[in-house]
């Protein structure tokens, strides 16, 4: 297989030993195969961390929707005090995925950062469509908030954050808190978010036979949470966030993506409309990296320095 010629050395050398499924051919079909094989690798790679504790908890969903399971992870001998909180939301392409895919990723976070983090289980596209995603992101977020004391949280430190699918459903949670209220946030933590279902930047062209998300899956994702809708003029901007006409009065941002994936130019613009809205951000374009780099080849350097990346600067949004 060829490979595109900026992609980074360290990553081309590890690309060979990575098993991805063709994602150029992905069917409603063949999404109970994906997620019961998801589900057995994260079987099969658990590793309970002595440095971290886990409980499952069940919290009131949207109004006449299920209950919403939650995932709270705190480090280890905490006495409950007001740690700061991120509030977690997995990716998975808005069809797969659950909080225990992310037990090792938001794991670092707890202990290297000392905080708690709240991942939330959230239904799944396509038998979930929009809203259901978004809205059970939101309430479980409230619950959050609104239990801070309860959980051990300090009700002034919460951040919200997820990867791929996940960042851009906080992305669109972050925007909803502002619209409808609530809660206060401290931070918005946006991993190679997904936020635009358009596909019509140069980005979604140029690496439409990128590693591991391509074009025809993104396609897939959209078209699996907005049916008929994916393109045209009635999609909400809390489900594609890039939607959003108005970027102002949101927490400090943080935001990262890889040169050679689709969501590149969507994060950049995104980038570029908060800063100039007024929102402090911060911006990361990793050269010659793929979707989910760090995750799938996370001993390299390019992988090492985004994950400190996004450590130094949690540490910093919960020092304000």
């Amino acid at each position: 297989m060829t490979h595109h010629p900026n992609l980074d050395p360290e990553l081309a050398a590890a690309i060979g030993e990575l098993v991805m499924p063709d994602a150029a051919s992905l069917t409603p079909a063949d999404l109970p195969s994906l997620r019961a094989q998801a589900a057995a690798m994260v079987a099969a790679s658990a590793v309970d961390d002595p440095l971290v504790t886990v409980e499952d908890v069940r919290v009131p969903g949207p109004e006449g929707a299920p209950d919403v399971r939650l995932r709270v992870y705190r480090p280890a001998g905490s006495d409950r005090s007001a740690l700061p909180c991120l509030y977690w939301i997995h990716g998975g392409g808005m069809v797969i995925g659950s909080p225990e895919h992310d037990d090792a990723f938001v794991g670092r976070f707890v202990k290297e950062v000392g905080c708690a983090v709240v991942s939330v289980d959230y239904r799944l596209a396509p038998e979930h469509p929009d809203p259901a995603p978004i809205e059970d992101c939101y309430a479980g977020l409230l619950w959050t908030a609104k239990n801070a004391a309860e959980l051990g949280i300090d009700s002034t430190r919460i951040a919200v954050g997820g990867a791929s699918a996940g960042g851009g459903l906080a992305a669109g949670t972050v925007l909803l808190a502002r619209d409808r209220g609530g809660p206060d946030l401290a931070f918005q933590l946006l991993v190679c978010p997904m936020l635009d279902d358009r596909d019509n930047t140069p980005s979604t062209v140029q690496f439409e036979t990128a590693v591991v998300w391509n074009r025809a899956a993104n396609v897939f994702g959209w078209t699996s949470l907005l049916g008929d809708r994916r393109g045209g003029d009635d999609v909400s901007p809390y489900a594609a966030p890039a939607r959003a006409d108005d970027l102002s009065g949101l927490p400090p941002s943080f935001i990262d993506v890889g040169e050679l994936e689709v969501f590149r130019d969507e994060c950049l613009t995104y980038a570029q409309r908060l800063a100039q809205a007024g929102v402090s951000t911060e911006f990361h374009l990793y050269p010659g990296a793929f979707h989910g780099f760090d995750l799938m080849v996370p001993d390299v350097e390019v992988s090492r320095a985004a994950g400190a990346a996004r450590i130094t600067a949690l540490r910093r949004a919960f020092l304000r």
